[in-house]
This record gives C-alpha cells, structure tokens and sequence, in this order.
C-alpha cells in the first residue's frame, strides 16, 4: 500500500467536497493543493487555506462559499448547527497533522530533499496550464478510465454522468413483464373497437383506419436495500450513490437500515450539486449494529407488502453479517420469494460473505438469485453486461 495514501486521501475527500458543492476541482487542482502542502511548514500549516483557496476558486461565487466549506471539512467544531460524522473510518481531518504526514512520509519514501519550505513559493506567481492541463484544471476532466477502482471520495463529475449511463443499461437489460393490461399499438392483434368506431367519423363512417391494441409490458418495480451499518459504513456511501442512479433510471425504492428500516427514496429522488451533503446526513444517524433479518421483515410486511409481485426485483447491498437469529434471515427471504419478487445479494468483498446467516440462505438453494460483488464502477459495468 502506497505510504502517501492516507494525508492524500484527506485531500482527496476535501476535493469530493468542493466538487459536490460546484467548484470545479480535477486532477490539475488536486495536484496543486498536494504540491502546495508539500511546500508549507507544519508549524504554518493554517496558510493552506488561502493558498488552496486561490487554486480551487475561480470566480466570485466560489470565493464567498470557499470559507464556509474550508471550516466543514478540516474545522468542523467551529461549525454550529452541522452534522458531525464519526472519524473512525475516515481519513484524519486534523490539517497539521496531515501535512506532517505528507513531509514525513514524502522523506521515508525517498532519499531525495523534499522542496523548500520557505513562505515565498506561496507568493509566487501561478504558472498557466498548458494544453491538456489546462483543460484538465477548467473542466475537472482527466485521462483516468471512468471505469475504475478508485475510492469514492476520488470521484470525477465524468465517474457520475458513468454511472447514471451504467444504471441506464443496467435498466435496459432487465427483462419486462408481459402483463394482462393493452396499449395501442400498430403490431397488435387485437381490435379496438371504441377507438375504431370514433376514428371512423372522419371518413364518414368507414373504417379506413383500425387501431390495434397489444398486451403491454412493464418494467420491472425494483426496490434497493442498503445497509448503513457499522460494518458497512465505508461502503455506504457508494452504495446508496449506485441506488440513487437506479431512482432516476427506472424509480427504485431505496430503503436504508441498520437494526430498522427506513425510506430514503424521497431525499435520493432530488438532483442537486448538494446530493454528498444529503447522503452524509442519511448515513449520520445510523452506523451501529446489524439486523437484517429484522429489516428485511419490517420491508416486506409494512413497506412493500402490496408491491412485492412476480414483477418485483429485490437487491441487498450488505456484507451479511447479521444480529439476528442465524435461521431468520433464510425465513424472511422465504416470505419474498413467495410472493414472486426475485432476490439478488450484493457484497464489497472479493468472496461472497461468510456470515451464518448467509450460510443458511445459501443452505436453502433459491432464495437468492446470485450473489455479486459490487465495489466499484468496474463491478458495476460487469454487472451491465450479464445482469437480466
């Protein structure tokens, strides 16, 4: 593992921030701000702020809001009225000692002088970009393959707008219901009679022009199951970033849940450049144990019991691990799978989860459709391919 990776996941996850609040920061951008915390004593390390401030800002509208975002993420006590999230998981957020790290690691991992610390490279003048960098710096573009393995706090805009594509296919790709209900249709088979007749008026009572109906076909209702526990609070948030892609593509229903159920659909529903902010907050209040078995009981008797059919799709986003009883888990999938609905099971893990509740849904044979692994867009674009 690369020694620079935690001080640069700091950085990183600021600029995941900015950007999701609509400063235009690429790889260009980030580059400069590593450089320019490279160049700044510890002991001086607050001068960072008007120095990644004169990088990441670049009109007025970015200027006012830069201190506000500034203070969030690397001060958030001074910050009142905010929603504060557990560290624990999370790359430190503590400035100096970021800086530290980068000089200190920078050293360990090679021989070579790091660059002088004096204040003057803070007041040099700023080298336009050329070329490629250039664009790069404006437009936060980047010759990275969109489909990636990189952490989520990495993201691009570009690695959204993948996304959405990829729910698209995804979409695409499952297979639509032939159901009782008829549309209109040129292909059809079967006369409309009411419709023919009122046609028929405009040729003076000749039916020149039938209207056919055919059987219609309906997408599939799917419903998103995403576990926000403290297992699972790395991975959370990708989660529901892929869930929300799915709101838009075919209007899912994204629940959330640790030891309770709850319905997020409505604040995944909004596009805004805020929607990080609104998904920090969702996964704010939860972060404790696990009970699947619990939550999946609460979801099929209360919040889905009408909508849970043949035509009904399923998907947990979980690594498994369950508080409840080992068997209860099997029985309340049981109790989906009578309805018709079809269940598929999504992991971070390289290798399906090795939970004792899984162990007795595996044990049942078809409950569950398959098990995926789902961690990046690269799992997500191999989804695109076979998924039906």
């Amino acid at each position: 593992m690369n020694t620079l990776a935690r001080p640069l996941d700091s950085i990183a996850g600021f600029a995941a921030l900015l950007r999701d609040h609509g400063l235009k920061v690429g790889i260009a951008e980030q580059q400069a701000m590593v450089a320019a915390a490279l160049r700044v004593p510890v002991e001086r390390a607050a001068r960072l702020d008007a120095a990644w401030r004169s990088i990441a800002c670049h009109d007025a509208r970015d200027w006012r809001r830069w201190p506000e975002l500034f203070d969030v993420y690397w001060h958030p006590s001074r910050v009142k009225g905010k929603t504060r999230l557990s560290g624990a998981t999370r790359p430190s957020r503590h400035l100096p000692q970021v800086v530290k790290s980068l000089h200190d690691q920078l050293d360990a991992a090679s021989p070579q002088p790091r660059p002088s610390t004096t204040d003057s490279a803070l007041h040099a003048p700023a080298v336009e970009p050329q070329g490629d960098a250039r664009e790069r710096a404006q437009g936060g573009a980047s010759r990275t393959d969109a489909l990636h393995d990189r952490s989520l706090s990495q993201w691009l805009p570009q690695d959204l707008a993948e996304l959405d594509r990829l729910a698209e296919r995804i979409a695409q790709r499952l297979h639509r219901r032939l159901t009782r209900r008829l549309r209109t249709s040129p292909q059809g088979r079967r006369l409309d009679v009411r419709r023919t007749l009122r046609a028929s008026l405009r040729t003076g009572g000749l039916p020149l022009h039938p209207v056919w109906r055919a059987p219609r076909r309906d997408w599939p209702r799917l419903f998103i199951l995403v576990d926000v526990s403290r297992s699972m609070e790395t991975h959370a948030q990708l989660f529901l970033r892929i869930a929300r892609a799915f709101v838009s593509a075919m209007n899912a229903r994204v629940f959330v849940f640790h030891t309770r159920l709850a319905e997020v659909t409505p604040l995944l529903r909004s596009d805004s450049a805020a929607v990080q902010e609104k998904i920090n907050a969702v996964t704010a209040g939860f972060g404790g144990g696990t009970r699947i078995a619990t939550s999946v009981a609460d979801f099929h008797r209360v919040h889905a019991r009408a909508q849970l059919t043949r035509n009904a799709r399923v998907w947990v986003l979980s690594d498994g691990f369950d508080a409840d009883e080992p068997q209860r888990l099997a029985e309340e999938l049981a109790q989906v799978r009578r309805r018709g609905a079809l269940i598929r099971w999504f992991h971070p893990s390289d290798q399906p989860p090795a939970s004792r509740a899984l162990a007795h849904v595996t044990s049942q044979g078809n409950l569950v459709e398959g098990f995926e692994r789902l961690n990046s867009l690269r799992d997500l674009a191999e989804l695109a391919r076979h998924l039906r």
